[in-house]
């Protein structure tokens, strides 16, 4: 039998992903900040990393939105984005906007070639499951031209496991700035006010109209009963959609930590426990935290908003932590500030989390 040599360049490029997906955590693999958020009624990111919430402006509706592990059978994903309706807003305001969303920095779209007559198409394809059945609408909008273009979509089986896919047409129109700002959304609508789908439904792109971007969508909105599932979800070059593509999950890690990083004590891929620092009085110690991947922005800090959760020195800490000098891109520096004075000017210090829902996190999304 004839013996085949598999050259080095073949195995890494069976070994190694090229990054066509566009969309960053496809398979819900990193939740940093929670694996469940309950009461949801705020825009933000309250579960799988990079897949944000936005709901407004006046709708009652309240959401628990998780990671789960409700998935489609052999497919080879282990989670899934859920948002389950807590409390139903049957009778949406004009206004209303309620959609999944993922944000893109223009640097990493310039192969698109928008606003060229190069422009490229795109597809999007994913996996959904959602307890009310009738149209979707997912729509691409241009942040940095002010242009949309929307496909419907149709959840056919109530509580099943279906692959969708759309084609958007490349855009002739608009470059898309070559920086770390947010330029290209991608959408997924779960329900929308008259101001949205009073319209005609822009399946090709056209300057931003509000009332042609979600025509026909239903309101999944309108009972406690609905759950509506994502994941598998990947947007590429070109009209076909092709095989999701898996990311190791150490480099989907490192992705999403360009965005926002989470460092706790016993929860998440980022768990740390031991800090190392220097006391600048008797009361106060600046700590300096190495991040783990240069971010899109120097970040905005975050904690659990407890003192007790910190101490310096094996010394209860009396305030929340704050930002302090040195933060930017790479690096961030935190404050703590000590009970009374016990703490020797100059010195070395070090601070451990308490409790196990401390954390230091680090924001720098789009």
């Amino acid at each position: 039998m004839a013996i085949t040599r598999i050259t080095a360049p073949a195995l890494q490029s069976v070994r190694e992903p090229n990054f066509r997906n566009i969309v960053i955590n496809g398979d819900m693999a990193v939740s940093q900040r929670a694996t469940s958020t309950a009461s949801v009624t705020t825009n933000g990111y309250h579960a799988c990393d990079r897949f944000r919430w936005a709901s407004g402006p006046s709708t009652t509706a309240v959401v628990t939105i998780s990671q789960d592990t409700d998935v489609p059978t052999g497919e080879g994903f282990a989670t899934s984005f859920k948002v389950d309706v807590t409390t139903a807003d049957a009778s949406l305001d004009a206004a209303d906007n309620i959609m999944v969303q993922q944000k893109f920095e223009g640097q990493n779209l310039q192969y698109l070639a928008k606003g060229t007559s190069d422009a490229k198409s795109t597809t999007l394809s994913f996996w959904v499951k959602s307890t009310k059945t009738g149209t979707y609408i997912a729509t691409l909008y241009d942040r940095d031209n002010s242009r949309i273009i929307s496909k419907s979509y149709t959840v056919s089986v109530s509580d099943t496991w279906e692959k969708k896919s759309v084609t958007f047409a490349g855009d002739t129109t608009g470059a898309l700035g070559n920086d770390t700002g947010a330029s290209l959304d991608v959408w997924w609508w779960v329900g929308g006010g008259s101001n949205y789908t009073s319209g005609s439904l822009a399946t090709s792109w056209e300057t931003y109209t509000a009332a042609n971007i979600a025509p026909g969508q239903v309101n999944f909105l309108d009972s406690t009963s609905n759950n509506f599932l994502l994941t598998g979800v990947q947007l590429e070059a070109g009209s076909v959609a092709t095989d999701f593509e898996v990311v190791p999950f150490g480099q989907n890690v490192e992705r999403c930590c360009r965005y926002y990083q989470k460092y706790a004590k016993t929860v998440g891929p980022l768990q740390k426990n031991y800090y190392v620092g220097v006391n600048v009085s008797t009361s106060l110690a600046d700590f300096q935290i190495d991040l783990v991947t240069p971010m899109r922005a120097a970040p905005t800090f975050g904690q659990s908003g407890t003192a007790s959760d910190y101490n310096i020195d094996a010394v209860a800490c009396a305030a929340i932590p704050t930002s302090a000098q040195g933060t930017s891109e790479c690096g961030a520096g935190i404050r703590l500030t000590a009970t009374g004075t016990p703490l020797v000017n100059k010195e070395a210090a070090y601070s451990t989390m308490v409790n196990s829902d401390s954390y230091f996190g680090f924001d720098a999304e789009l």
